[in-house]
């Protein structure tokens, strides 16, 4: 069994972080817990180093382990980078919100270390096996991180509700698998690929795809498998939340990909009304609950489902076309989609965090006239939100863009159908979201909210660079989007060669 250590640098790296995390916890008093803080931080940003020397090395061939069950290649570097960058945000939104309210620091950043690792696994893993265990070490530690306000009613139920709902889609999602195997005979996804185009009319096989693609319908939060979203996002610490809304889902989506464009491209006729519907009512009913919705929380969590339902739109488009370009522009628009989202939305829960901080609520109605005296924050909860409405210059305008564009090419009913209930559901997103901007800056300031600048503490400075960080993203990719399409459209041919 051959391994490139250089190709496993990023896993190894953040493996030893999360040992060095668990020596520091066990052997500092509570007072020096902060540094188990500090060596998450900085073992993500050197996990990043490696990342870097595979891309733009002088050999950026693919790199393959395992019998072809793990690779490192186009696909697997950008999406690592997601993961790494994405959770290195979260640790820096964590640094304040465990340090204030006094929670068990080593064990958090440990189990949020773990469940990054597992995502940098799902990224490079290309059999069943594999994916299995990445995607369980995705969702494993949230079962317990979701829950870590151990005083609190709401965490204790939004851990209950994730752990069994969790578990459940868990066992249907490894009978899908074992349906494959038992099936195809094979494990890694080309040779269920190869196995499973001669067993498109056996009801055995159509189940076990059916069973596999609902397992993904529960870690990305789709309709009618998002129960557990609302409360869970309400319930857990917010950089809990923030790294479910994005972590998470981005890891089912890789998952998603891989399987459908991998495993399944001959069998479009299976998942694709399943996504089409899937898609369709996930954008509907998520923005529809979240025009109601008063909590900031629990908007932003009927939005990530509705936003799950976006980024399922291009598979949609796949499925009913035949023509390889389409098909790689689908795979395109779904990466750059996920992509996009995952800094707006860690942004947007970076001023949650400062912002309920400042108020001392989570309630759209609290947040109003922020902008007089929170104008910087006010303006950051303005590039994100109108972001994720897609306003240009913002970099959300590109996301739909491009999942408007992918859904329109086939010239299909099916997809036409598809790309008018997106464009509705676009108009109603842009209303909720409009109406955090207006609070902000439009509302008078509520005549019992007390904001005395002497009293309030100022907004920490990780979390300032974090929000940072995100907006810089959001503001760049908005203004050159074709910097990055190029980069988007390569790992698409990655996931979609041989089609």
């Amino acid at each position: 069994m051959n391994l490139d250590y250089h190709a496993l640098a990023p896993e190894i790296i953040v493996s030893v972080t999360i040992l060095v995390v668990l020596a520091l916890d066990v052997a500092l008093p509570r007072r020096l817990k902060y540094w188990t803080a500090l060596a998450g931080v900085v073992g993500m940003a050197l996990a990043a180093v490696p990342l870097a020397t595979l891309a733009f090395g002088d050999d950026p061939t693919t790199r393959s382990m395992l019998n072809g069950g793990y690779v490192v290649d186009d696909f697997a570097l950008v999406l690592k980078a997601v993961f790494i960058v994405g959770g290195y945000l979260v640790l820096l939104m964590s640094v304040s919100y465990i340090e204030a309210d006094r929670y068990y620091q080593g064990e958090y950043y440990l189990l949020l270390l773990a469940s990054i690792l597992g995502s940098l696994i799902m990224a490079s893993s290309r059999d069943l096996i594999t994916m299995f265990v990445g995607l369980e070490l995705v969702t494993g530690p949230l079962f317990m991180l979701a829950g870590w306000r151990k005083g609190d009613s709401k965490s204790n139920e939004a851990a209950l509700k994730y752990f069994i709902l969790g578990v459940l889609s868990t066992a249907i999602h490894l009978y899908g698998m074992s349906f494959l195997y038992g099936l195809t005979g094979s494990v890694s996804f080309d040779g269920i690929r190869d196995a499973g185009a001669g067993l498109v009319e056996t009801g055995a096989f159509r189940l076990a795809v059916l069973f596999t693609i609902i397992g993904f319908g529960f870690k990305i939060s789709a309709v009618p498998f998002h129960f557990w979203a609302p409360d869970t996002y309400e319930g857990a610490p917010t950089p809990v939340t923030a790294y479910l809304s994005v972590g998470s889902k981005v890891a089912g989506f890789v998952g998603l990909l891989l399987i459908c464009y991998r495993a399944f491209p001959d069998v479009t006729e299976i998942w694709g009304p399943a996504l089409w519907v899937l898609a369709a009512v996930s954008m509907t009913l998520g923005n529809l609950t979240a025009l109601r919705q008063d909590n900031i929380v629990r908007m932003l969590a009927y939005s990530s489902i509705a936003q799950g339902g976006f980024i399922l739109v291009p598979f949609a488009a796949a499925a009913v076309s035949n023509d390889a370009t389409v098909i790689a522009e689908a795979a395109s628009a779904t990466i750059t989609y996920l992509i996009i989202y995952a800094f707006m939305n860690l942004g947007a829960f970076a001023v949650v965090i400062a912002a309920a901080r400042r108020t001392g609520t989570a309630s759209i109605k609290g947040w109003a006239g922020l902008g007089t005296y929170a104008p910087r924050l006010a303006v950051f909860g303005t590039i994100f939100f109108f972001s994720l409405a897609g306003i240009p210059p913002l970099a959300g305008w590109y996301a739909k863009f491009v999942m408007f564009l992918s859904i329109l090419r086939p010239q299909s009913g099916w997809a036409t159908a598809l790309a008018v209930i997106a464009a509705i559901n676009a108009v109603i997103a842009l209303v909720y979201y409009a109406n955090v901007a207006k609070s902000m800056w439009m509302d008078p300031v509520p005549a019992d909210a007390s904001h005395d600048t002497e009293q309030v503490q100022p907004v920490a400075g990780t979390l300032t660079l974090s929000m940072g960080i995100a907006a810089a993203y959001v503001l760049v990719a908005g203004v050159l989007p074709s910097q990055f399409a190029g980069v988007f459209a390569k790992v698409a041919e990655v996931v979609t060669a041989g089609l």
